[in-house]
């Protein structure tokens, strides 16, 4: 069903350039009265362009009892023809047509960086069963199914590598431009693209629960008509109509002259503030999307416009929210820094706990090298592990663990691990035959441009405020590097919902911006809610207005000031028009304007209000 509303959409757009190519030529024949027939060519135009105006005001008065500019110009167009103006008639068609055609053009053009996404859904999937592969189209793929990806073929569905090493392109999803390597037991998302090996994999979300089906859901949901702004306009242009038709017959009932008061109904028609914000809302949602955002509301730009402060959870927006090894702090002189690191990845290597699988990776990261399998290993819940390294029983956990087994930690170790809880790092200690040997201290990794982003929202006079449910250490020591002056640590879901009520109740619009299913009614709360789409959680990206698809948070500056460029832009369209159409209606009520000249001044100004809004597409703020 989607698909024909689109290739219908396509087919009309194409309709429209080609009733207005014919009808262009019409009206050129029709002024030097170059004519093979005997009517006036301009009959061509108001024929082509003008019915299916007259129509769509019918339409709306009968069904709807809707008064708007259609309404109006399809006066203009029936009273011009009944006075002899037939060429009147057939411009003020084709220049509507062409307001209009622009107007589609530009929403087009808008949602074209959006709608890419769509292209991206593969089509087919191989499901491997005990004894063959089978083709299927990828709809009906089911969670648990297993699947064969060969190289260059788009990954179907989310799902976990069971076999097979590859390399994957995930810019769809994430932004990167490199491939990233994936083997056995790592996620894979659908709308991805596998370049190298074949690898199998099982299946674990499909269908529209799927990452690619989520960002097109995000994209549909994309609604310019939303904006209240655009509810005013409507408003305004109503009683713009009651103003010029009443405006038309008093001066028709002064004057004596039909022409005038024909004028006065070509002149006033408010197309140009009808098409006012509408146009800039689409341009400016086509501009998001280039920059990796996804507006699911249309008037979450207008909100954006108006925040005065901007929160930020800590893990996964400004941090990565995956623990590194910051610091690897040898306490023994048996014992260098390279050793510790080695016997600490070794112990971990067969945990399952997230600070042990941490500090694997970061020495993998680093080294290059495979940790030493180790024996015996053995987790011990809420303390740590032990395990055999090279022949010597190692233990790696909290002060407790080693408590526990008779080790003594003294007042300088303490006070070393200390500073480094200080700035808000997680200690691993190690100790080696009876004695603490050092220890790893282990932070989340702050993204390289947070500082730069936060200093750059303070430049559009945006107050940046930290909210996290990290403990005061570590959400003080972020917002020190980052520059972040008001912080709010140790925050549940209500505390966070406590400081927007406060900020918005001393009005203060906020603009949230999370990840976690934690920061769902945060984001639905705010003024404006800005989720992370490539890591934040579904329920997350569901209670957003806005989803940063690729987590560049760099981004954010931009959207912040394209959305009072946006403003700017409504505002200015909407003073144009007003004033064009008051300027016009003085000129016609004097009868300095008649129908012609009017119909070329008034519509010209409707194309000049959609060439301003389409100037957002490619709107950038400068250096």
């Amino acid at each position: 069903m989607k698909k024909l509303e689109e290739l219908l959409e396509l087919g009309g757009i194409k309709r429209d350039i080609v009733f207005l190519l014919i009808s262009g030529a019409a009206l050129l024949l029709s002024i030097f009265h170059i004519t093979p027939f005997p009517f006036d060519l301009a009959w061509t135009a108001i024929i082509l362009c003008g019915i299916p105006i007259l129509l769509e005001a019918f339409i709306g008065l009968v069904t709807a009892f809707d008064i708007k500019a259609d309404v109006l110009v399809s006066l203009a167009l029936i009273a011009s023809v009944i006075i002899g103006e037939d060429f009147a008639a057939g411009e003020v068609a084709f220049i509507m047509q062409l307001g209009a055609l622009l107007e589609d053009l530009t929403v087009s053009r808008a949602r074209a960086g959006i709608e890419k996404l769509v292209h991206l859904t593969p089509r087919t999937a191989r499901r491997i069963t005990s004894d063959t592969e089978e083709i299927i189209p990828a709809e009906n793929v089911r969670v648990g199914d297993t699947l064969r990806v060969l190289p260059g073929e788009t990954i179907p569905v989310d799902g976990v590598i069971l076999s097979g090493a590859t390399s994957v392109n995930q810019a769809v999803m994430t932004g990167e431009s490199l491939p990233v390597d994936k083997g056995p037991g790592d996620e894979v998302s659908s709308g991805t693209v596998n370049q190298f090996g074949a690898f199998e994999m099982s299946a674990s979300r499909v269908g529209e629960d799927s990452s690619i089906q989520r960002m097109i859901r995000l994209v549909r949901s994309a609604d310019a008509g939303k904006a209240k702004i655009v509810g005013i306009a409507d408003r305004w242009a109503t009683w713009i109509v009651v103003i010029a038709l009443t405006a038309a017959a008093l001066t028709w009932l002064i004057s004596g002259e039909i022409i005038r008061a024909v004028t006065i109904l070509v002149v006033f028609c408010p197309c140009a503030l009808v098409l006012a914000t509408p146009t800039a809302i689409m341009a400016a949602i086509g501009n998001a999307a280039r920059h990796g955002f996804l507006v699911r509301e249309g008037d979450a730009l207008e909100r954006l416009a108006s925040v005065r402060n901007i929160t930020f959870d800590k893990t996964g927006t400004l941090t990565f929210g995956t623990p590194r090894v910051a610091a690897v702090v040898p306490l023994s002189d048996q014992v260098d820094s390279s050793e510790l690191y080695l016997t600490a990845a070794s112990c971990e290597l067969h945990s399952e706990h997230p600070l042990g699988k941490a500090i694997v990776s970061s020495y993998r990261e680093k080294t290059g090298h495979f940790p030493v399998q180790p024996e015996d290993f053995r987790m011990i819940p809420g303390r740590g592990v032990s395990a055999m390294v090279k022949g010597k029983m190692i233990y790696a956990g909290n002060p407790e663990l080693l408590s526990e087994q008779g080790i003594v930690t003294d007042k300088s170790v303490r006070e070393k691990a200390g500073s480094y809880l200080q700035e808000g790092c997680t200690v691993i200690y190690l100790a080696r035959s009876g004695t603490c040997i050092g220890f790893l201290a282990l932070s989340d990794t702050l993204r390289p441009d947070a500082q730069t982003t936060v200093d750059r929202i303070k430049e559009t006079g945006i107050v940046p405020v930290l909210l996290t449910g990290d403990h005061e250490n570590a959400a003080h020591a972020i917002a020190r590097q980052i520059h972040i002056d008001e912080v709010h640590a140790n925050c549940l879901p209500e505390d966070k919902l406590h400081w927007i009520d406060t900020f918005q109740n001393n009005r203060r619009p906020v603009c949230m911006i999370g990840d976690g299913i934690n920061d769902a009614p945060a984001l639905k709360k705010a003024h404006v809610g800005i989720a992370m789409g490539g890591v934040g959680s579904d329920i997350a990206v569901d209670a957003a207005d806005i989803a940063l698809v690729n987590d560049d948070i760099r981004e954010l500056p931009h959207l912040l000031r394209l959305s009072k460029r946006m403003m700017t832009a409504i505002r200015l369209n909407l003073t144009f028009s007003m004033t064009l159409n008051f300027v016009a209606i003085v000129l016609a009520i004097t009868g300095i304007l008649n129908p012609v000249v009017g119909a070329l001044v008034h519509n010209a100004g409707s194309v000049l209000v959609i060439l301003n809004s389409a100037l957002l597409l490619g709107w950038k703020q400068r250096k």
